[in-house]
C-alpha cells in the first residue's frame, strides 16, 4: 500500500460522505438495481466489487496500487476512448463490510476531471433475500470539458451506473444444441 504521506490529497473536503447524507453543491445520483436473490450471491458480488469488477467490466479499469479495495489504495481509471482517453486517479475512501452491504468508495484526486465520491456496493435484504447492486455518488465538473458536458455528463455517469451494476449481475450459462 502506498505511503499516505506520498499521496496528494482528495479534491473534495467532504470525504466518506456517500456513506452518509450528501453534501450540498453537487450534482446528486443513486442507482440501485436487483441482480439477484440469495446470500452465496450477495458474498460473490461483493467479492466482486473490492476486486474491481465492476470497473474491470466496463473496460474503464487502468490499475490500483492493491489487488484488492482498502482505504487508501490509489487507483486509476481509463475516461474516453484510446488514445485520447485520460487517465483518472482516485484514491479508496472506505470499504463497506457489513452483514448486509459490502463494497468501497473512491474518491477523486488532482487530475480527476470530476470533483467529488463514488459507492460502488452490493446490498443484501433479509427480508427476501434479494441482492441489489448500488452506486451512488456525489459530483461536479473539475475540468473545462466536464463543465462544458454539463447535463450529458450525467447522463454519462447514470449510463455507466448501469454498466457498473451489470458487471457483477450473474450470466445465464449459454446452451449449447
Amino acid at each position: 500500500m502506498p505511503d499516505p504521506s506520498d499521496t496528494p490529497p482528495f479534491t473534495y473536503a467532504e470525504t466518506g460522505a456517500t456513506n452518509g447524507e450528501f453534501p450540498p453543491g453537487y450534482h446528486h445520483f443513486r442507482v440501485r438495481r436487483r441482480i439477484g436473490t440469495g446470500r452465496p450471491m450477495f458474498e460473490s458480488a461483493g467479492n466482486e466489487i473490492l476486486t474491481y469488477r465492476m470497473q474491470h467490466g466496463t473496460g474503464i479499469f487502468h490499475s490500483a496500487s492493491t489487488p484488492t479495495a482498502e482505504p487508501g489504495t490509489l487507483l486509476t481509471v481509463r475516461l474516453g476512448p484510446r488514445p485520447v482517453g485520460i487517465i483518472a486517479p482516485c484514491r479508496v475512501v472506505y470499504v463497506l463490510d457489513e452483514p448486509n452491504r459490502r463494497g468501497f468508495a473512491y474518491g477523486t484526486l488532482p487530475g480527476h476531471p470530476e470533483i467529488g465520491e463514488e459507492l460502488f456496493a452490493a446490498e443484501f435484504d433479509p427480508a427476501d433475500e434479494a441482492v441489489y447492486g448500488v452506486i451512488s455518488a456525489f459530483s461536479r465538473p473539475g475540468a473545462w470539458y466536464t463543465r462544458l458536458a454539463g447535463p450529458f455528463g450525467h447522463l454519462a455517469q447514470r449510463y455507466f451506473a448501469g454498466r457498473y451494476i451489470d458487471a457483477i449481475r450473474p450470466r445465464l450459462p449459454h446452451h449449447t444444441r
